[in-house]
């Protein structure tokens, strides 16, 4: 994995305009800690919540107040669904969520659709589309109900936009619909194995269960968005579950079609940073055009005398992480046309 040294220091002086929390793959659950899929990794269950009450504790103090917290997706562990928890274990997350002065905006991933329906996620907390921001005399920059994705200004000239990584996926989705024989067919004709969660000895090796991606709608959507932001000279950062640049991430961890999701991406200059979760390990690049990829570090697997989360503060010509435990600090300048004036 690409992780260049950034040039810059943390004690820079030019003015910051607002900050943000970051925080992914809280999985929590009231078991006692086990192992990853391979055995190789530690994981923390009942901590994870123990982890999230530092973090917002953190972000409550900071004297800067992040204006809101991007929560990257597997807030509660598959395992809920296995013992029947998963509305309990929810509600627990969720009451913690409460203790923040800031709102949160919640992305989708593969545990929570372990957990519930794509019906049942729509209606529940964790979708947090009401905070979204609409495009006066734009109705292409709307978002279809077909997938769960949306944009918000935290600040002028500043746009989020969240994706929806399972948009194309085989989880959460009724086994007769047309939309899952669609999806198990995309799966079936990349990854031959009986096991679909495993990527032995496939040349894709992100076309697995676990992972999902994005629909020509959702692409065509993002495109408007980006139009717009072009136009406007905003700045944009990407929010998803999964990965889309190979060089940041275990190729295992990717979405589907993340070539799809970067030639959009590509295709326009407003974008700077694409913050994903999923990958656990963590993992950086900044791409060919000035995109920095940040996968932030699980906190599922953090040993309870670390942490992992992080504070981004947005500044004319840079995003500055500071990360607490195993998210590492980064300096991200923005390519020379994309910085600001003001």
């Amino acid at each position: 994995m690409a992780d260049k040294a950034n040039p810059g220091t943390l004690t820079d002086n030019s003015e910051r305009l607002f900050s943000f929390g970051v925080i992914a793959d809280i999985q929590y659950a009231d078991l006692e800690d086990g192992y990853n899929f391979q055995g190789s990794r530690r994981r923390y269950y009942r901590h994870s919540l123990v982890h999230l009450q530092g973090a917002i504790e953190d972000w409550n103090k900071e004297s800067s107040m992040p204006c809101c917290v991007l929560q990257l997706g597997d807030i509660i562990d598959g395992f809920n669904a296995q013992y029947k928890t998963s509305e309990e274990s929810l509600e627990v997350v969720m009451n913690t969520f409460k203790m923040l002065k800031v709102p949160v905006h919640h992305t989708w991933g593969n545990h929570e659709f372990y957990n519930f329906s794509r019906d049942y996620l729509t209606r529940s907390k964790l979708n947090t589309r009401f905070l979204e921001d609409r495009i006066i005399d734009h109705p292409e920059t709307i978002p279809s109900e077909n997938y769960y994705a949306y944009h918000f200004v935290p600040f002028p000239k500043f746009r989020f936009i969240l994706l929806d990584a399972y948009d194309l996926s085989v989880l959460g989705v009724d086994q007769s619909s047309p939309k899952y024989q669609q999806c198990m067919k995309i799966l079936r004709e990349h990854n031959p194995n009986t096991e679909l969660n495993s990527p032995q000895g496939l040349s894709e090796p992100q076309f697995v269960q676990f992972n999902g991606g994005f629909s020509q709608e959702q692409l065509n959507w993002l495109n408007e968005v980006l139009a717009f932001s072009d136009t406007n000279q905003e700045k944009v950062v990407i929010v998803s579950h999964l990965p889309i640049y190979p060089e940041a991430s275990d190729n295992v961890c990717l979405a589907w079609n993340y070539r799809d999701a970067l030639a959009v991406i590509w295709s326009h200059k407003c974008v700077v940073c694409f913050f994903a979760g999923h990958t656990h390990d963590g993992g950086y690049c900044e791409d060919h055009f000035g995109v920095h990829h940040v996968n932030l570090e699980g906190v599922i697997e953090t040993a309870p005398v670390s942490q992992a989360f992080g504070t981004v503060h947005i500044y004319p010509d840079k995003m500055v992480l500071k990360g607490r435990g195993r998210v590492p600090d980064r300096i991200m300048n923005y390519k020379k046309e994309k910085a600001l004036n003001f």
